[in-house]
């Protein structure tokens, strides 16, 4: 197993001013060669994670914010989970991880997730308001509505973006369920992504109680 560590992050780390913000760009990840020590990757998840969460946003450049909604793009999904999703659910980079995870599976099938949405709201109205997806939900406007929520991981309420992530997960899983003709498959994938909206949920709650890191 690989190990990822951040010039960026040492550099953030080891600067002189705490609030400098880290830039999500060349070299974010730069991989190690060898076997890695668990300890340094588990370090290496929450150093990082703890920069883009809490050091983007003291952070105005909307080059940044840009950066980090479509940090899986630049990096590739491999890239985060092999720093990510080893990280238990209520934990800042395992929160990320789902984030991302969510981000990329809505952009390769916008479509299909549109109408699994526009079904799950009729049953989960009060989860609609809190993802705020604009009127048509059609596949353009849920790709929207999951950036603007990563958005959100620099610019807003980290606790307010896993919760309309959550209560998005939601509705589509419900949507999903009540599409379900063949049953057990969309079904099973179905509690796969209430599970998901769950664990976000629990990211939420402890980060308003100060406890997500």
């Amino acid at each position: 197993m690989r190990a990822y560590v951040t010039s960026c992050t040492m550099e953030a780390v080891n600067s002189p001013d705490p609030r400098r913000p880290i830039m999500p760009g060349n070299k974010l990840f730069e991989s190690l060669p060898g076997a890695a020590d668990p300890a340094t990757v588990t370090e290496a998840a929450h150093r990082t994670a703890e920069l883009l969460v809490r050091g983007v946003r003291e952070s105005a450049d909307e080059e940044v914010h840009a950066r980090v909604v479509k940090l899986a793009d630049e990096y590739g999904l491999d890239e985060l989970a092999e720093l990510w999703s080893d990280s238990p659910a209520d934990s800042l980079p395992g929160a990320l991880w789902r984030l991302y995870l969510l981000r990329s599976w809505v952009h390769s099938n916008a479509a299909e997730v549109a109408r699994e949405f526009a079904t799950g709201r009729e049953y989960a109205e009060v989860h609609a308001v809190v993802a705020g997806v604009a009127e048509p939900p059609g596949p353009t406007e849920v790709r929207d509505m999951v950036d603007a929520v990563l958005r959100g991981v620099a610019t807003g309420d980290f606790a307010t973006t896993l919760d309309r992530a959550a209560a998005f997960a939601r509705i589509v899983a419900t949507g999903r369920a009540h599409l379900a003709e063949d049953g057990h498959d969309r079904v099973l994938s179905a509690s796969k992504l209430v599970e998901t909206a769950d664990q976000l949920q629990t990211a939420a709650r402890a980060e308003r109680a100060g406890h997500l890191w």
